[in-house]
């Protein structure tokens, strides 16, 4: 995909997070079910990097179920939703930072747990969805973890449904769509369906090994794809 068509997927979607945030923190404030699952893999003391953590609700999760020996760092694009996070988190260690992981993802710091939550299929190109996964690979001590999800949204008819025309202009790559929006505010993001294979070449790209692999989330729990990966 070429910079210039990266560059406007990109400014779609920050766009549409400013149209919409606050409806959208208003429907995304109960932690996801598959994220019970990985709490058998997490021990504090625990330093964890969250890539789009929007309004900080797995930081507030975490919280929870582990207590406070918590380093969390929550990364997003958006000011409206990092401003919820630092609400909802300020009784934690907490380093919330404005950056677009599109165009400057994470390249300091290490981790015990790297997360990308519902950040993916947003994440425009091939190439920069395999390179971000080889940098936030980088980012993990010996023996951590990357989790990330896949949203299998392409699957469903009730999101298939949203699916409008791209702009004859941009060259965008299989798998890329743009979604409606329905809920308050009008606006449209757009979205990347991650099919088997490329899922695989994710993992690879990633020089991490594959532990555990599950789908939750949503009406029928099984909206998401979890991948769990661990350092060596």
């Amino acid at each position: 995909m070429d910079e210039q068509t990266i560059q406007r997927l990109n400014e779609i979607n920050r766009k549409f997070y400013e149209t919409v945030s606050e409806d959208f923190d208003a429907t995304r404030s109960q932690h996801w079910l598959g994220w019970k699952r990985l709490l058998p893999l997490l021990h504090p003391p625990l330093s964890v990097l969250d890539v789009g953590c929007g309004n900080g609700r797995f930081g507030v999760f975490l919280s929870q179920h582990l207590g406070k020996a918590l380093r969390y760092h929550g990364v997003d694009n958006n000011h409206a939703l990092l401003e919820r996070a630092r609400q909802s988190l300020q009784d934690l260690d907490t380093l919330l930072e404005q950056r677009d992981i599109v165009e400057h993802p994470p390249e300091t710091g290490t981790y015990d747990l790297v997360v990308l939550f519902g950040v993916l299929h947003h994440i425009p190109g091939a190439e920069r969805r395999l390179a971000l996964m080889k940098t936030l690979a980088e980012r993990l001590t010996p023996d951590g973890l990357l989790v990330f999800t896949c949203w299998r949204f392409y699957e469903y008819p009730r999101f298939r449904e949203r699916i409008v025309p791209m702009p004859d202009d941009l060259k965008v790559e299989s798998g890329d769509y743009l979604l409606d929006w329905r809920r308050g505010s009008t606006a449209l993001r757009y979205c990347h369906y991650v099919d088997d294979d490329e899922l695989q070449q994710l993992i690879d790209a990633s020089d991490l090994r594959p532990i555990l692999q599950y789908r939750a989330d949503g009406h029928g729990d099984d909206m998401n794809l979890y991948v769990v990966l661990k350092a060596e």
